[in-house]
């Protein structure tokens, strides 16, 4: 973490050699993937001291481990600076996942789809990786950046390492591994795999897309763009839909990789039509919200995990007033949930600010029609991230409990609660604190363009572009907070004889005798939605490539691994090949 700090702030990359991974080199782009991972790692660490006690007995031991080398997997693929010790990793990575996923023994069926998915991804960058290896000469990336493939070569390496990455990565349709794999891992696995894990799909992408193929042709930005509008959307109505609290985070997951993916491609357009606002604005709202997605998501799991450790259940509709018996844990809910609807002035709002931003400067070209319609779609993700998020800390944490269980529930050990304190603070700090941070990101979207250009001054956010707005999150949150306090003095001073409490009792129901089934559920609360959109739900199946893939996933855990022995002589072949 001190080292990726250092060189974000340096903006002089790193290079240097590695036991097993021979050759690093730590860019701007490696060193904020090494802090998110580092970061929140820290956290889930700290909090799986005493979430861990859930497995006692039951493999308390091997997770312990599969999770160091899971966590010095995704270190390594980001600090690889050659083909072999970065495929190495990411094959590790997948490994090492699918058994913490396994731990939990009624997760057969969706460790092997999560396998199976992954090893299919794996075989398409392997044959990304070959053609480029092919082609230097040299498994070292220091050649592939210098070969500056073109035409149709590059395209299809493109396309290669975009699907192969997006397995990884769950962006629609290759999400299907994400909702049935993601809720079954034990919670503060599900915070790193949805926190972290699903980044370094990305990170490949841009790492293959602008780091070798320097984002050569216009419609691959065009292309990125639109999965990931797609995706935002979908993925958020998706979630809005679910009962389950840990598949509706999932969901949630797939929605903001496509906010994320939305951002790549408009730094990838403006790398093809040389429009260094575009790249600088575009790369940066991306990376932001990377590093954002990676806190809030994280603590929303570990939030959610603290509850499952109490009540034993993923189902909203068995929880309910929460708040009163688990008062830290909701606090750090509410935060992340505020977060991750992108309410000023936490940081999930500053990172989509800075995306509208760039999508606005991208419509102001008036060369397509694409750029209004994400801005469109952008807007609609957000209203309906409210919504769900409204769902879910209302059903969960506000009103009367809904089961024995959730009567009885108590604040978590002290543990998990510094762990999900911890991201909830940081979440604060990376949106009041944005206009400080913000310059140190943006320095791989400056190192790719070869211009300084200011994204903040003082307390305020610019937008790189004097005819649109300017944000100030120091300022946003002085105001709502007198917004807020104001009110109360008023009160205070001008009050008269205060009330007594005037309600006890049951809620009054029209004159009826009130019974439990009347309170609202987290059906009711999308209903309308719901029949709307059910077109949109009826062909959720054929949106997920993994619907094809469930004969395999039910079939004996051999075809799997025959897959694995596949991806791992493509491998052979390759190092060998271009040896």
């Amino acid at each position: 973490m001190v080292v990726a700090v250092e060189a974000l702030a340096s903006g002089a990359p790193i290079d240097g050699q590695l036991w097993l991974l021979g050759s690093v080199h730590l860019d701007m782009l490696a060193a904020l993937m090494l802090l998110v991972i580092t970061l929140v790692g820290s956290a889930v660490s700290l909090y799986s001291f005493a979430y861990i006690t859930e497995y006692q007995g039951k493999g308390d031991v091997s997770i312990g481990v599969l999770m160091n080398l899971f966590l010095f997997a995704m270190v390594g693929m980001v600090l690889a600076d050659n083909a072999l010790g970065f495929l190495l990793c990411y094959e590790l990575v997948t490994l090492t996942s699918y058994w913490l996923v396994k731990r939990n023994p009624e997760a057969a069926k969706q460790s092997r789809l999560y396998l199976v998915m992954n090893h299919i991804g794996m075989a398409l960058v392997l044959i990304a990786f070959w053609l480029l290896c092919r082609e230097s000469g040299s498994l070292e990336f220091s050649a592939l950046r210098e070969q500056h493939l073109a035409g149709t070569l590059a395209s299809l390496v493109f396309l290669l390492s975009f699907c192969g990455f997006g397995l990884r990565a769950g962006f629609v349709p290759l999400h299907g591994w994400l909702p049935v794999a993601e809720p079954v891992a034990p919670s503060h696995i599900s915070a790193l795999m949805s926190g972290v894990m699903v980044k370094l799909g990305l990170f490949g992408i841009l790492r293959v897309a602008i780091d070798f193929l320097g984002a050569s042709q216009l419609w691959w930005g065009y292309m990125v763009l639109i999965f990931g509008a797609c995706s935002a959307v979908l993925g958020v109505l998706f979630a809005l839909a679910e009962h389950d609290l840990k598949r509706l985070l999932a969901y949630h997951t797939v929605e903001n990789i496509g906010i994320i993916l939305m951002g790549m491609g408009i730094g990838m357009i403006g790398l093809a039509n040389q429009q260094p606002t575009l790249v600088a604005l575009g790369l940066l709202g991306a990376l932001y919200h990377l590093l954002n997605h990676a806190i809030f998501k994280s603590l929303l799991f570990m939030g959610t995990g603290s509850v499952m450790f109490r009540l034993h259940t993923r189902d909203m509709d068995k929880m309910g007033g929460l708040a009163k018996l688990m008062p830290w844990t909701a606090l750090a809910f509410l935060i992340g949930a505020m977060a991750i609807s992108a309410l000023p002035p936490l940081n999930g709002f500053v990172s989509e600010w800075f995306i509208y931003q760039a999508l606005l400067s991208m419509t102001k070209l008036g060369t397509s029609i694409v750029a209004p319609l994400a801005v469109v779609m952008l807007a609609v993700t957000g209203a309906m991230a409210v919504m769900c998020f409204v769902k879910v800390y209302g059903i969960c944490f506000c009103g009367a409990p809904r089961s024995e269980k959730a009567s009885q529930a108590r604040e978590v050990p002290g543990a998990m609660v510094a762990g999900t304190l911890l991201l909830a603070a940081v979440c604060l700090v990376l949106g009041l604190g944005a206009p400080w941070i913000t310059p140190l990101v943006n320095g791989y979207g400056q190192a790719l363009v070869a211009n300084q250009m200011t994204v903040a001054t003082g307390a305020t956010l610019l937008p790189l572009d004097s005819s649109q707005a300017v944000l100030s999150p120091p300022v946003i949150a002085i105001t709502l907070i007198g917004l807020f306090l104001i009110p109360l003095l008023i009160l205070a001073l001008f009050k008269g004889p205060k009330l007594g409490r005037r309600h006890a009792g049951t809620p009054w129901a029209c004159g009826y005798a009130y019974e439990e089934r009347m309170s609202l559920t987290s059906g009711a609360v999308t209903h309308t939605l719901r029949q709307l959109c059910a077109p949109l739900y009826r062909k959720q199946s054929r949106l997920d490539l993994a619907s094809s893939l469930h004969g395999v996933s039910e079939s004996p855990s051999a075809a799997g691994w025959l897959l694995h022995g596949l991806v791992l002589a493509l491998f052979i072949l390759m190092a060998v090949g271009v040896q």
